[in-house]
């Protein structure tokens, strides 16, 4: 036959049509690359038959040099299923060439081992252009770690997830341990080349996929020695020099910051973790994982305000794809599957139990990537802590709400509509007054042409504190500087001309009637033993009556209050404090708008605006809490009715991812069981997994271990560290010990060949050492 055993293959539908669409693939690759393609060529020995190609994507496998690819190759040689006929057995097909790929995530190109069967080896470099280059010693290196860094940064990636990838275990044994920690020692201070998590922006030398790379893999041995060193305290103090004088000599490393604020909280220390991150955001200003940190304090802290703002501050960063190259449609796709795995039961694919709620399939959360999924597990974290109620309060004192941004608007408009307004009255006034003035310059002539001169008469002085006037001392500074004051004149009262020519004025001074009404009252010429004349009232009541014809004035002038309605959750001091000054400034034209100067200093300098990313995800946290509280109010009514809540296997893994983000253990716990009852969900049996070893339950944790398994070897999943049942399973291994386990394995009677591939997981252990392998 032309198919491999138990290898997943792609046949093509012109002959090296997968190696043509890698290369032109080449420069669009950021970061480590896509994963390690195998493209073999497979002749017919009977002749005339077209020789056929076919494909398949791969990691795991040693790329240090061309010798550790050609014998890959080799061994595929005999996995190519043999044809039975009825006489005899004959291998029609055989493997005539094939190529290994591998991308070299340091250089760029694309380092590819040539065998050809019979034959010789070569290998050769292509760049970005599509040339050929020899491969040297140190491209070989290079193209080892970019391979392995693949291998286990995209061991169990979600987002990773390939059709036929095959995933052979990177690093077996110690001899391949030491030779990773050798190169990787060697490309170390190279490492920012390969790029680094979605959470940092720009790679250094601490932060990028090489150093990922080496803390996933090291990660539980160096949580287990960290462990150890909390009971000798030499050991911790050991290591607080380390830190200490890694500091000293670099400062403003906030990796450094960030190390030695999770040990202060570790301590209870929570101030001075404070200020280290705080240190750490001065640092790295433009980094995402700062200002995480910092939020991550607040929350510790309990100064949830503070948290909210400093997750505002934020720099988000588009998510970058993992970098994959599209193939042409095969011809057909071969995907074996093994007979004890077949009779295993794992159909994911289980008619009805695939139906999904429309409500649930539409939750935006689980499409979330890099720095936004991260910013919405700590506003998940929030909302666990002190409730959807508080969040709000706290996110209403903190940000500008859309309501409250649009009645200020309004206020502000409005506000500017009646200053327009009143200088306009006031230009008209102004202009009144001018042509005041030249009336009584005309008034002032005819009496000087009259009146003897040698005959004294009493001066009369009409006060200019009139409602004009006074309105155009509280307009704007140009208007006042305008308005023309008013001459003394001299009347002659034994003429009886004098009453007719102050009836002249006072009709020119009123140009309509309510001018007309205020001037009558404020500036006709006064009479004998008026009793509002200035010169006969004492000072107290001119005092009187100044402050009423002020009410009066400020009556007729005043726009009155601008009405202005908050949010209901705006604090509640500062609309009793508005109120107050409203109704103690509601007779002074100054002391109002001072009033609404302050309303507006404090509504957009104590508060900010909300970014939009922020109140984006507020919008999908309302969403899974909606739905989350709906789910848990009818379970409780179905509950009290002693009836039964159904759902598909589909509906039931959703709503455990939900009770998941949102922090609910116990159940989230329960709907992946029920998810387990209708269909096989590796998602629900890997979150288990994680529940059960973290609480030490050793019989549900082996059962998931078995599970998933065979899951792994059903889609060719051959690596076993570092997976995440690799982690839990050591992580079991350390509280337990290793002799426990393997007599659980022991007692659940699997079957041989299952057997066979969970005893890997114990044979590494021991290989490794790992704690807890010696009891």
């Amino acid at each position: 036959m032309d198919t491999l055993k138990d290898v997943p293959e792609f046949f093509e539908t012109q002959l090296d049509e997968s190696l043509s669409a890698r290369t032109e693939s080449l420069a669009s690759f950021r970061e480590l690359g896509p994963p390690d393609l195998c493209h073999i060529t497979k002749a017919n020995s009977k002749p005339g038959v077209k020789e056929i190609g076919s494909y398949h994507y791969v990691s795991g496998v040693d790329a240090s040099s061309s010798a550790t690819l050609a014998a890959y190759l080799n061994s595929l040689t005999y996995a190519l299923e043999e044809t039975h006929a009825w006489f005899s057995k004959s291998a029609a097909w055989r493997i005539r060439s094939g190529v290994y790929c591998c991308f070299n995530a340091f250089s760029r190109v694309d380092v590819r081992v040539e065998v050809k069967i019979p034959g010789g080896v070569e290998s050769y470099v292509v760049d970005l252009r599509g040339e050929r280059h020899e491969a040297t010693p140190e491209v070989w290196q290079e193209t080892y770690i970019s391979a392995i860094l693949r291998s286990i940064l995209y061991s169990d990636d979600a987002n990773y997830r390939l059709a036929g990838f095959r995933k052979l275990d990177p690093i077996p044994n110690l001899e391949a341990e030491n030779h990773f920690l050798e190169a990787a020692e060697n490309l170390f201070f190279k490492g920012w080349q390969l790029g680094s998590d979605p959470e940092i922006q720009v790679a250094n030398v601490v932060s990028n996929h090489l150093t990922a790379g080496i803390m996933k893999y090291f990660n539980p041995e160096v949580a287990a020695l960290l462990a150890q060193s909390y009971i000798g305290m030499d050991e911790e103090i050991k290591g607080v020099n380390i830190l200490y004088d890694a500091l000293k000599q670099n400062p403003m490393s906030y990796a450094l910051l960030h190390v030695q604020a999770d040990f202060l909280l570790t301590k209870g220390r929570t101030e001075y973790a404070l200020k280290l991150a705080k240190q750490a955001v001065n640092a790295a200003p433009s980094e995402f994982v700062t200002w995480a940190k910092l939020t991550e304090v607040y929350i510790e802290l309990d100064d949830y305000e503070s948290a909210l703002l400093t997750l505002n501050s934020c720099p988000m960063f588009t998510y970058n794809e993992r970098d994959m190259h599209r193939m042409p449609t095969p011809a057909k796709t071969h995907l074996p599957i093994k007979t004890e795995i077949a009779n295993a039961g794992l159909d994911e694919d289980n008619g009805r139990d695939n139906e999904v709620d429309v409500a649930l399939m539409r939750l935006p959360a689980p499409s979330l990537r890099g720095t936004f999924a991260k910013a919405y597990s700590l506003l998940t974290r929030l909302v666990s802590k002190i409730g959807w109620d508080e969040l709000l309060k706290c996110r209403s004192s903190v940000f500008v709400m859309e309501e409250e941004y649009r009645l200020q608007k309004a206020a502000e408009e409005e506000r500017h509509k009646q200053n327009q307004k009143q200088i306009g009255i006031n230009q008209t006034r102004i202009s009144d007054l001018t042509e005041l003035k030249k009336d009584q310059e005309v008034v002032n002539k005819r009496q000087t042409n009259r009146v003897d001169n040698t005959e004294k008469l009493p001066k009369i002085i009409v006060s200019n504190d009139t409602e004009d006037n006074q309105a155009i001392n509280d307009g704007n500074a140009p208007a006042q500087a305008e308005n023309p004051n008013i001459d003394q004149f001299n009347v002659n009262e034994k003429h009886a001309n004098n009453v007719e020519d102050n009836a002249e004025i006072k009709t020119s001074e009123a140009p309509d009637e309510k001018e007309q009404q205020s001037t009558n009252e404020s500036e006709s010429i006064p009479k004998e033993n008026n009793p509002t004349d200035p010169e006969t009232l004492d000072d107290d009541e001119k005092t009187e009556i100044s402050g009423e014809n002020d009410a009066e004035n400020n009556k007729e002038n005043d726009p009155g209050p601008i009405p202005f309605k908050g949010p209901e959750l705006e604090r509640p001091s500062q609309a009793a404090n508005e109120e107050k000054n409203d109704a103690q400034s509601q007779h002074d034209e100054q002391n109002k708008d001072a009033v609404l100067k302050k309303d507006y200093a404090f509504s957009f300098n104590n508060k900010r605006l909300c970014e939009r990313w922020l109140d984006n995800l507020f919008m999908v946290l309302y969403e899974d809490l909606r739905v989350y509280t709906v789910w848990r109010s009818e379970v409780s009514h179905y509950k009290a009715h002693q009836l039964l809540y159904r759902k598909t296997g589909t509906e039931w893994e959703i709503l455990g991812d939900l009770a998941s983000r949102l922090h609910h253990k116990e159940e989230a716990k329960e709907a992946y069981q029920r998810c387990l009852d209708f269909r096989f969900s590796a998602k629900a049996w890997l979150k288990l997994l994680e529940y059960h070893a973290e609480e030490g339950d050793v019989q549900h944790t082996l059962g998931a271990v078995v599970k998933l398994t065979i899951y792994y070897e059903r889609w060719y999943h051959e690596i076993i560290y570092p997976t995440i049942v690799g982690y839990n399973l050591n992580k079991l291994i350390r509280n337990e010990g290793l002799s426990k386990i393997h007599y659980n394995l022991i007692s659940m009677k699997l079957s041989p060949p299952i057997s066979k591939l969970v005893s890997k997981y114990i044979t590494l252990a021991e290989t490794f050492k790992i704690p807890g392998s010696d009891f």
